[in-house]
């Protein structure tokens, strides 16, 4: 609880023992009215002020105007304990809502924890502290046990565990040794660590993130909008209403009915009237339960860049899923070399070296099987083909590692293969010298989310890669995969999302799941991207709509699962805030409802609303 709460919990505190006190007290007129003015004064004082300003500044039609014209109203109509007991509420109303907006940012805020204060460069042979910022790419950075890793980079020196809880919401440690790839915002738990930086500050993982969950907010749902809009039109609505009913009932009774006026009761009705017509449950309500979602997604490792896309999840009918990375584990391994006059050796190190500057899966399957570290000195000339392979020269020599589809551009005849796995085939100087046979799993997860998506409804299930058909087939085999499509580059996968986005209802969703750079096209042109993020590329992190940080297919399901419920409370508070307050205002206005049942529309619904939306936060494993 903060300052501002803890002071408002006091004023409340204050309020409600004056007023059981004064209950006791026999005073009457104008002495009643000045000792009820004080609780009055002491609860309502900011909201009056609020009021204030807001006519000054011409932005007359809000909730605080509508809290004091309807409670001033009453205490000049001599009801002074529901004058007062309207501000109390309303401001226990207030509190709550204040509550759980703390509660759900602070799930975002755990994740602003990531962000690096300093790094640890070596100058003069001592450890220094710099700014993040200051560091270059290619720098060696220490980090030390209990330190956040501040930039991404490669392990150069050491052995530890780290803990990625803020990062992919799992509480497991992971460990890490040289050589290997490290994160930023993940904090070191055992060993020292000298780390080798291979980006800027600004570019690493954690600023990525950060900037992400900094602006979700600004992305804001078409259910957030039409309640803005609402909002706008139905506050002058109700205010011009309140109007009428306090003024032309009297004069209709006095002028054709010949009857008293009784222009105190009406007035009271419209004053009921407008604290009933406050629509604080739904301008409130509404936000708070998206944010909430984001914030409970964001604490399981789930980053969702603004609601709109958390109310288009909740949307979603088919889904297409890449294969490498996203339903395997992307972890290759050599498996064979066939085909090849020059020896395993020899084959394997001019791949390793035409590879260097990849970081995709097949390219660390085959330096990890060269068992060296490639002399990036060596090579020149390095040529990345989208959805072929890699061009480069190596000592000089021209060397060409990639799919059928590569060989062919090059006008260099391979020899097929027909055993299941990834094919790189290999060319030295326009020769063809055989082909690498590259092995791929399943991730441990991939069923489990695959049939969990179909219980949540989703129509289809689609799986596209650029591996051979037969590749394709036996990772598919015993998944629940409606259709497999096999040998696309980066452009057919985009011309299949085009014909999917053809085959879904008008409301319904497609999204993509991808992790490489190549499916940064298709993560954008579907309605969601997803990108696995923890090992995707920066371009897939960036053409995504949601990111998952720990590349867990399940974490697919759990988005849609979140989405879902996030989406449900919002209807129920937007069916039963309004429906209450309709039914409570056509009581106020025919006189049958009192203020104490007015608060209870305004107050008791938006505690309720409020309370429903904070259930966002929480969706079960």
């Amino acid at each position: 609880m903060n300052k501002k709460q803890k002071k408002v919990l006091v004023r409340i505190i204050v309020t409600i023992i004056v007023m059981a006190v004064l209950s006791f007290v026999p005073a009457e007129g104008y002495i009643r009215a000045a000792l009820y003015l004080v609780p009055y004064l002491i609860i309502g004082y900011d909201i009056l002020k609020k009021a204030f300003k807001g006519i000054i500044n011409r932005q007359v039609f809000d909730e605080n105007f509508l809290m004091a014209i309807a409670t001033v109203g009453a205490m000049l109509l001599g009801e002074y304990t529901e004058g007062a007991a309207v501000m109390l509420f309303y401001q226990i109303g207030e509190f709550f809502q204040s509550y759980a907006v703390g509660k759900s940012r602070k799930n975002i805020s755990e994740l602003m924890d990531i962000r690096p204060d300093y790094a640890n460069i070596i100058k003069d042979g001592v450890i220094t502290k710099v700014d993040p910022d200051e560091v270059e790419p290619g720098s060696i950075i220490i980090v030390q046990p209990g330190e956040k890793n501040p930039i991404d980079g490669i392990v150069y020196e050491g052995e530890s565990t780290l803990n990625t809880g803020a990062l992919t919401g799992e509480s497991l440690p992971r460990s890490i040794k040289a050589g290997e790839e490290i994160i930023s915002g993940c904090i070191n738990m055992t060993g020292v660590l000298k780390v080798k930086t291979t980006k800027e500050f600004g570019d690493s993982t954690v600023s990525k993130i950060l900037e992400m969950v900094e602006n979700a907010g600004a992305r804001k749902s078409r259910s957030e909008n039409f309640i803005s809009r609402f909002a706008k039109y139905y506050t002058p609505a109700v205010c011009g209403g309140a109007l009428a009913l306090a003024v032309i009932p009297p004069l209709v009774r006095m002028v054709f009915m010949g009857l008293s006026p009784e222009f105190a009761d009406w007035i009271y009705r419209a004053l009921t009237f407008l604290v009933i017509s406050c629509p604080c449950a739904l301008v409130i309500s509404i936000p708070l339960s998206f944010f909430a979602g984001i914030g409970g997604a964001g604490r399981d490792g789930i980053l969702i860049k603004g609601s709109n896309y958390l109310e288009a999840l909740s949307r979603s009918e088919y889904i297409l899923f890449d294969k490498t990375g996203t339903i395997t584990r992307g972890i290759f391994k050599v498996v064979g070399i066939h085909h090849n006059e020059m020896s395993d050796e020899k084959i394997l190190e001019y791949a390793a070296h035409a590879e260097a500057f990849s970081s995709h899966p097949i390219s660390r399957s085959i330096k990890e099987a060269y068992g060296k570290e490639p002399d990036i000195k060596r090579v020149t000339d390095v040529s990345e083909i989208s959805g072929g392979g890699v061009l480069a020269k190596v000592d000089g020599v021209p060397v060409a590692a990639g799919n059928a589809g590569l060989m062919e551009r090059e006008g260099i005849d391979y020899i097929s293969c027909h055993e299941e796995g990834t094919i790189v085939h290999i060319a030295i100087d326009g020769v063809y010298q055989g082909h690498i046979l590259i092995a791929d799993v399943v991730k441990p997860t991939a069923k489990e989310a695959l049939l969990l998506l179909k219980k949540n409804g989703i129509k289809k299930l689609v799986m596209l890669t650029g591996d051979m058909k037969n590749t394709a087939l036996s990772v598919a085999k015993d998944l629940p995969i409606d259709e497999v499509y096999s040998d696309l580059l980066p452009a057919d996968k985009v011309d299949k999302v085009e014909q999917m986005l053809n085959l879904k209802s008008k409301k319904g969703k497609l999204v993509f799941v991808g992790d490489g750079i190549n499916d940064a096209p298709v993560l954008s042109r579907a309605d969601i991207g997803i990108a696995m993020g923890m090992a995707g590329s920066d371009a897939a992190i960036e053409a995504a709509d949601v990111v998952l940080m720990d590349d867990d297919p399940l974490k697919v399901a759990k988005a849609i699962k979140i989405a879902k419920k996030c989406m449900r409370i919002v209807y129920e508070n937007i069916y039963f805030a309004i429906g209450i307050k309709f039914i409570c205002l056509v009581l106020g206005a025919l006189g049958i409802a009192n203020m104490w049942l007015a608060i209870f529309a305004d107050v008791g619904v938006m505690v309720i609303a409020v309370l429903n939306a904070i259930r966002a936060l929480f969706v079960k494993k």
